[in-house]
């Protein structure tokens, strides 16, 4: 009887066995299931989880600058577009423009030796001054003044005759006679030297008598 008890024994032993294991099943999907209806999204999954976790350890930099879901981003200005309190304005940023550095030109001055003088037109008056020129081009320019200054003097002394007293009365007519001789000055530059370059004409004294 001992031995029939022991063999009957021996073919529960492994039904017990895989019952247990099947009920160990049961219950760890039952477990699962419950946790996922209750957590309602993936983010109770265990993977998603660990997904995450490896995710945050591989760019860690990433997690920390991202904002979290509502949290608004600040945006940066610079110090002069700040209102009083220091705030940002709403709206578009101004966009800085780049200019160049203004260039600055050295000018060159030369003055005729002597005085020029001459007969006015249609009077008894005669004209008397110096005169200087300037311009910001090379020193080229006042070397072929001082080269042809002789053809230069004719000509400004017969520019100075054309004018009459009453048109180099006042600021605006020495002016124009200043323009003229630039302009006539300019002339022969170019019929001797292909360039004129003259910009201004000086008076350094101007006698009417």
């Amino acid at each position: 009887m001992a031995e029939d008890n022991n063999q009957e024994e021996e073919k529960k032993s492994p039904i017990k066995l895989i019952l247990m294991i099947v009920g160990g099943i049961v219950l760890l999907g039952a477990g699962l299931g419950i946790g996922m209806f209750i957590g309602g999204d993936d983010s109770s999954d265990p993977s998603t989880e660990i997904s995450q976790i490896i995710e945050k350890k591989e760019n860690p930099e990433a997690s920390e600058e991202e904002p979290k879901e509502g949290e608004e981003v600040a945006e940066e200005c610079a110090e002069e577009e700040k209102d009083a309190d220091g705030n940002c304005p709403v709206g578009p940023k101004k966009i800085p423009k780049i200019t160049p550095e203004q260039e600055i030109f050295a000018t060159t001055y030369y003055e005729f030796p002597g005085n020029f003088t001459t007969n006015l037109k249609d009077s008894k008056k005669f004209l008397q001054l110096s005169l200087g020129v300037s311009t910001q081009y090379d020193e080229q320019v006042m070397a072929n003044v001082d080269s042809h200054q002789l053809s230069l003097r004719s000509e400004i002394l017969t520019i100075m005759s054309t004018f009459s007293a009453d048109d180099i009365a006042g600021r605006e007519g020495k002016q124009k006679l200043a323009d003229a001789l630039k302009e006539g000055i300019n002339e022969v530059l170019v019929k001797v030297e292909g360039f004129g370059g003259v910009e201004n004409v000086h008076f350094t004294s101007f006698v009417l008598q």
